[in-house]
């Protein structure tokens, strides 16, 4: 592993040297129609006489087209700039999208024969000053996708398997595009820009650049869009490599976007996954974000989070189950432990901010009790109001009914014992957004919304709904409705 990162799952690395090998791991569409395009048979002949490729051409590629691997590795042997020259010719010159298919298949095929051969194409390039990416790249425009993605194929057996790390700016352009493939709704292939990932971020360097272009992200919201197992298995192997950077993975729970969502999603795939190598992949990368970390304070915000979003319960379930896997088994154990020592001693308050840090809010007893709110109303002013903040922040984005049922009993719940706080709430607009719930469709959010706003709208909170003689009055059952 580049940048000293080290790999200790032996399955894992089984799967790692997999990648990139016809017929190994689940046939992509890349893969199936590769299968077809072996059987064609260019009449090269055709090409020559049409004066569409040279005399010289025609000599190499007739010859070297359908010889057997020891002749390959002659003619390779003897005149490997030859073979440059000739396939960069058929990759510029023909136009043909059947013959340029089989034309690009050849060259994977030859490339994954040996691996050295990647710097056949390096050095040439080097010799003559030109860029070896180019003539890929230039074939990433196609409208046909299979040609596409067998050329993005080649570009990550390149960029991997050579001496020489790709270069800055086209390691940029290739990552961007690939975080743009993934992206794609309805993909038909998603697992091809999947696998030339997995690949590229093996390696340090190009894990650092797929961040730096906000490549993880991408990859959490496909995983939240509950794609097939295998798509789930490669996108979660890819944060698996990018836990391996401890800095990475020491971000890998960042507030303020989609990073903060990591652990709830990889919590989602691991409570859904019906194999065995989705729930290894993911046990692996939860391994790394509480034991790569350098930082005590991080880990134990990860382990905290993991706690909130159930993966604890979880990993209980698993231990009952009957698992023959070494590296399952070794992970659950090691991250019951964990995970476990992270809430020995959590306070109640370190309880409700994992919690709220989270983004999943349920009915857990804090809420509830009034001695927490008595004792910690105030600690929502802490670091800049950063946990009134992010219940203003659900309020604003979440659709689930019973987040937003909590987030606006806690805010109520916030001025109720410190008052002082309304025009905090105000100036963030969680005023507004409150009062905007008092319309919701859902009776709890409804419900919830009305007892926050009587809090924020007046001073003294326990006289509300009181008649003069103090016995307690009860709203219209038009305007409160009951939880349900």
């Amino acid at each position: 592993m580049s940048g000293g990162q080290t790999i200790s799952s032996s399955h894992v690395i089984e799967d790692l040297e997999k990648l990139g090998s016809v017929g190994q791991i689940p046939t992509s569409k890349l893969q199936e129609h590769a299968e077809s395009v072996r059987k064609n048979n260019v009449n090269w002949k055709s090409y020559l006489q049409g004066q569409m490729i040279s005399q010289e051409v025609y000599n190499f590629i007739s010859q070297f087209d359908r010889a057997s691997a020891e002749t390959r590795a002659k003619l390779l042997q003897d005149n490997p700039f030859q073979f440059v020259v000739v396939f960069r010719m058929l990759m510029e010159g023909i136009s043909r999208d059947q013959t340029l298919q089989y034309v690009l298949t050849m060259l994977d095929d030859v490339l994954q024969e040996d691996k050295g051969r990647v710097e056949i194409f390096k050095n040439y390039a080097k010799k003559k000053k030109e860029s070896v990416w180019q003539p890929f790249f230039h074939l990433l425009d196609r409208d046909d996708k299979f040609i596409v993605y067998q050329a993005s194929r080649i570009i990550a057996k390149i960029a991997c398997w050579s001496k020489e790390l790709m270069e800055r700016k086209s390691l940029h352009s290739y990552m961007v595009w690939l975080k743009d493939q993934i992206k794609i709704p309805n993909n038909e292939y998603l697992l091809s820009a999947g696998r030339c990932l997995q690949m590229m971020l093996r390696i340090d360097t190009y894990r650092i650049m797929f961040v730096e272009v906000d490549g993880v992200s991408a990859i959490v919201s496909v995983l939240a869009g509950s794609p097939s197992f295998q798509v789930q298995y490669q996108l979660v192997f890819c944060l698996w490599c990018i836990s391996h950077n401890s800095n990475l993975a020491a971000s890998m729970n960042r507030e303020g976007d989609d990073w903060g969502n990591i652990i709830p999603t990889l919590a989602d795939v691991l409570s859904d996954a019906v194999k065995e190598k989705v729930t290894r992949i993911v046990l692996a990368t939860f391994r790394n974000l509480v034991d790569n970390v350098k930082e005590e304070t991080v880990r134990q915000d990860h382990a905290l989070a993991m706690v909130q979003c159930k993966v604890l319960k979880h990993l209980e379930l698993l231990e009952g189950r009957h698992i023959q896997d070494e590296d399952v088994i070794e992970d659950l154990k090691f991250m019951i432990e964990k995970l476990n020592e992270s809430i020995r001693d959590l306070s109640s308050l370190d309880e409700y901010i994992t919690e709220v840090k989270s983004g999943r809010l349920e009915w857990s007893p804090v809420h509830k009790s009034d001695r927490f709110w008595h004792e910690n109303a105030v600690h929502l002013n802490d670091q800049n109001y950063e946990l009134l903040k992010m219940l203003v922040r659900l309020l604003d984005t979440s659709k689930d009914p019973l987040v937003l049922s909590v987030a606006a009993h806690d805010i109520g719940e916030y001025v109720r014992y410190y008052p002082r706080g309304k025009n905090i709430v105000e100036q963030l607009g969680g005023k507004q957004l409150v009062m905007q719930y008092m319309m919701h469709t859902d009776p709890n959010v409804k419900y919830e919304a009305l007892i926050a706003v009587q809090k924020l709208m007046v001073h003294n909170w326990e006289y509300v709904g009181k008649k003069p003689d103090g016995k307690q009055l009860a709203p219209p059952a038009s305007s409160i409705p009951r939880r349900t």
